[in-house]
């Protein structure tokens, strides 16, 4: 199909807008980057948001529900927002959150969890473990349904819901994954074929890696790359969608063919036209909203699905 209209002029004019950098983005480039998508966010739809904080008061929550059903028990989805795990935060995925309640039908919790390098690997998935459990232990008190309880993310969030899901020791409903890193200097066909104008590019993802390991971490390490795990059996069903023309592509791809061979339920979507973080991006791209619709709407069935 080749780039949607739309995606080629928002990336244009992105490209005529930013300034030139080195070769070596700076960690506040990097952020404030981040931190600026959230304006091409379509409008988040009406729901009841509350903020929150973990029981022990260190980690900050944001839960959405559709509106007028903040006091029911409803399917849940611990989220994980974008960012290379060293930007974003609760604003930053404000409007998907929004989205994936209202369209869902369910509870999204998303998670503000300690960002590199201030708080390198393994920080982030401790916190996610931590609200997991929290969630899990107590559904009464989050309004979870524990039979129904995911995790979701997008980008590198993906990435950790991922790790989380495998480290977490208890099952799970599903995880929902949107454009997922799953390796984090992958080399994949579609890395070398999109490598620069396409949102995110090669130069960042070292970045983001150089930022987020630690000594003696390497990248292929199933706990920053889930893609190179033993096995997958065990896994809850997965819901993944990745985009035509961005650079993760395949390993997000290659991650549903992995988990279909292991005998896990896998359903893929492939955005043809679209971009890294185009579900992100519904301001500028209605083609993107309207598949972060679809989404929503996959993800109220799926749940539904399980009520039985």
């Amino acid at each position: 199909m080749g780039l949607d209209p739309r995606a080629r002029r928002f990336l244009d004019l992105l490209a005529a807008s930013t300034r030139p950098s080195s070769d070596t983005p700076s960690l506040d480039d990097l952020r404030q980057a981040t931190a600026g998508l959230a304006a091409f966010a379509a409008p988040a739809p009406e729901v009841d948001r509350r903020d929150d904080v973990l029981p022990d008061g260190a980690l900050a929550l944001r839960h959405y529900c559709p509106r007028g059903r903040a006091d029911d028990v409803l399917p849940t989805l611990l989220y994980f927002h974008g960012g290379g795990w060293i930007a974003g935060g609760l604003e930053t995925c404000d409007a998907l959150c929004a989205t994936l309640a209202a369209r869902g039908a369910c509870r999204v919790v998303a998670l503000d969890y300690r960002l590199a390098p201030e708080h390198r690997f393994p920080a982030a998935i401790e916190d996610g473990l931590a609200a997991l459990s929290a969630l899990s232990a107590a559904p009464r008190r989050f309004g979870v349904d524990a039979r129904r309880l995911g995790v979701a993310g997008d980008s590198a969030g993906a990435n950790l819901a991922v790790v989380v899901a495998r480290a977490f020791g208890a099952p799970l409903a599903m995880h929902l994954l949107l454009c997922p890193v799953m390796e984090p200097l992958g080399r994949t066909r579609s890395r070398a074929a999109l490598a620069s104008g396409h949102l995110i590019d090669e130069a960042t993802m070292a970045r983001y890696w150089d930022l987020y390991r630690v000594d003696g971490l390497a990248p292929d390490d199933p706990r920053v790359a889930p893609l190179r795990a033993a096995d997958f059996a065990g896994l809850p069903p997965a819901l993944i969608h990745v985009a035509e023309c961005d650079p993760l592509r395949d390993e997000g791809e290659d991650y549903a063919a992995a988990l279909a061979r292991e005998g896990v339920s896998v359903r893929l979507t492939t955005h043809a036209g679209q971009i890294h973080h185009f579900y992100g991006l519904g301001g500028v791209i209605p083609a993107a909203q309207a598949a972060l619709d679809r989404i929503g709407d996959e993800l109220r069935e799926t749940f539904a699905a399980m009520a039985g």
